[in-house]
């Protein structure tokens, strides 16, 4: 067997490492490969090869020959132990022959390969390479920990809260399953159990800037409500804006606007709305007087979540699956995708309160009617776990209530036409359009739709405001797709990460099989539930919401959230996620 390439063995000092080296190592379960490593990949090739691609049942052939270290997140010595020889069944049998060893000093690999089966799911693989040298195994371990050391983005330091009762209890079992992923990759993890409702929302709060330097980021093991509260925490306190217009202050610089039937005026009042980054603070705003160290975006401060949740549809979005190793995984090789986030403003509790402006930060859903009625109906029964939004979805859409609103939204085609379509030849202005169903780009690893560099967002005396006044079923705002194991597609199939837009789908009061229809059109994979006369699907940047009704409750997250008058804009890209998005 070989050493280093120039034929000399490491002595662990303080010599360089070769930045390209080869040796002859014996692979467990495929036999003699050649290993050759550089400065961005792990590779080998069998010894025999056409004997182990005639022979070999389940490995040799089958066998990874690259890995690259973008996709290697730990590399440990482990010591004298067995080599497994090739399963190779023996000649004109129909059985296989006995697994044969020899023990040897080895080094261990980790790494990922995708599911053979499904498209997202990341599993973890390890490579075992044996010598009869213990120093040269000692020399290949350190030369590869060099070369993971130098991949940018990765973790080194996290804060990890654990929800103790996340679905069903399952959160701290969730997190000593993939703890180990976060140990062989070296990244130190400060774990806190949550004691209460709120305690991790008052620990993000009561953090300084300085206290969050110290992190890489913010891993959440819990559902959709448990992210929500830490990222109002971090949020709430950082996260300078000025508000959506509220629905008096909009009403009153739109009282010639007529109901929705395609007819609407130009806001021109000062109000910023949209997905802007504007870092001003608005008089009367929440936030604080102090500049934080941890502007937003932030280029390397991530958020992560370790699924452990009833529904979980912030992960399946941003990861493609809810499987806790996928999610390890992406979070220890650094993966990064920008997240949009909603800002919600609650003016009014109830028709007669005199409240103060209230804000709450949104990931993936605010929901109004149906979805605010399940998620109030389903706190009665916590103890049910997941299936409880089963059952109080049964109870609410049999009782089949409806609710008068007043919803006003931005018109996205007044937003960002494309080049060379601004006018035509009558000079009206050629306003981009939702494209149809064949035109639709959906979200996905490497997005071009979320990666574009330009902007959602323009100057307020160009926004187009309509108004559509009724009875309706639900109002919702979609962030992202919000894909999940009961709406396969989500509740719309095509947004996306972080373009600036969320989807407002508003389903007007009609009978039950109708309504009925329209959630079995979401239940299945490839349905078309917004493709309906009741339902209306329109893409912006905010919207404003008012009831007479006194109690009306919203969905946000998977939380609730009293409110009657209310307003809501987007902001692209605010927060990184640990993910690489979804492979569909």
């Amino acid at each position: 067997m070989e050493g280093n390439a120039d034929g000399s063995k490491d002595d662990q000092g303080d010599r360089p490492l070769p930045n390209s080296m080869s040796a002859t190592f014996r692979l467990d379960h495929v036999g003699e490969v050649v290993v050759t490593i550089d400065s961005d990949a792990l590779s080998w090739k069998t010894v025999r090869a056409e004997e182990n691609k005639r022979d070999c049942l389940c490995f040799g052939s089958n066998v990874e020959t690259e890995i690259r270290f973008s996709d290697i997140y730990a590399a440990d010595f482990i010591k004298w132990g067995p080599i497994h020889e090739p399963i190779i069944p023996k000649s004109g049998a129909h059985f296989l022959s006995r697994v044969s060893m020899v023990m040897m000093y080895r080094f261990a690999v980790h790494a990922f390969q995708k599911s053979q089966t499904q498209n997202s799911p990341w599993v973890p693989v390890m490579y075992i390479f044996g010598y009869n040298d213990t120093q040269t195994c000692l020399m290949w371990t350190k030369r590869i920990n060099a070369s993971l050391s130098l991949q940018a983005g990765r973790p080194k330091n996290l804060l990890v809260f654990v929800h103790p009762l996340s679905g069903k209890g399952k959160g701290p079992r969730t997190w000593e399953s993939v703890a180990p992923i976060f140990n062989r990759a070296k990244v130190k993890t400060k774990v806190v159990v949550t004691e209460r409702a709120g305690h991790a929302f008052d620990m993000m709060t009561s953090f300084t800037d300085s206290d969050l330097n110290s992190y890489d980021g913010v891993i959440a093991v819990g559902g959709d409500g448990f992210f929500n509260e830490i990222l109002n925490g971090f949020l709430l306190s950082r996260h300078n804006a000025p508000y959506p217009p509220a629905p008096a202050e909009f009403m009153n610089s739109v009282s010639n606007n007529k109901n929705h039937s395609g007819q609407g005026v130009s806001n021109s009042s000062s109000s910023s709305v949209g997905p802007t980054l504007d870092q001003g603070v608005k008089d009367g705003s929440h936030n604080l007087d102090r500049e934080p160290v941890l502007s937003l975006p932030h280029e390397w401060f991530r958020f992560g979540i370790i699924p452990a949740g009833s529904t979980d549809a912030i992960v399946i979005c941003t990861t493609g699956t809810r499987d806790a190793a996928t999610s390890a995984l992406q979070i220890v090789l650094g993966k990064k995708r920008h997240l949009d986030i909603a800002q919600v403003v609650r003016w009014k509790t109830s028709p007669s309160s005199i409240d103060a402006p209230s804000v709450r930060y949104a990931a993936s859903f605010v929901g109004y009617g149906f979805y605010g009625d399940v998620i109030k109906e389903s706190e009665r029964y916590r103890w049910m776990g997941p299936k409880r939004y089963d059952y109080a979805g049964t109870k609410v859409f049999l009782k089949h209530k409806s609710y008068e609103a007043d919803v006003a939204y931005v018109d996205v085609k007044t937003v960002n036409p494309p080049a060379g379509k601004t006018s035509t030849a009558s000079g009206t202005r050629q306003w981009w359009r939702l494209p149809k169903t064949h035109d639709k780009v959906t979200c996905s690893v490497n997005c071009p739709v979320c990666d574009a560099e330009t902007k959602s967002g323009c100057d307020s005396e160009d926004l187009k405001w309509l108004q559509c006044k009724g009875r309706f079923l639900s109002v919702g705002a979609a962030v992202i797709s919000c894909r999940n194991e009961r709406a396969p597609d989500g509740l719309v199939a095509d947004a996306h990460l972080a373009d600036g837009f969320m989807h407002l789908i508003l389903v007007k009061d009609c009978p039950h099989p109708l309504f009925l229809w329209h959630l079995t059109q979401l239940a299945r994979k490839g349905g078309r539930p917004l493709d309906l006369d009741f339902v209306e699907h329109h893409k912006t940047t905010a919207f404003t919401f008012t009831t007479s009704n006194d109690e009306s409750t919203w969905n946000l997250d998977g939380e609730l959230f009293p409110a009657c008058q209310l307003s809501a804009q987007v902001f692209r890209g605010l927060i990184s996620m640990f993910a690489s998005g979804p492979d569909v």
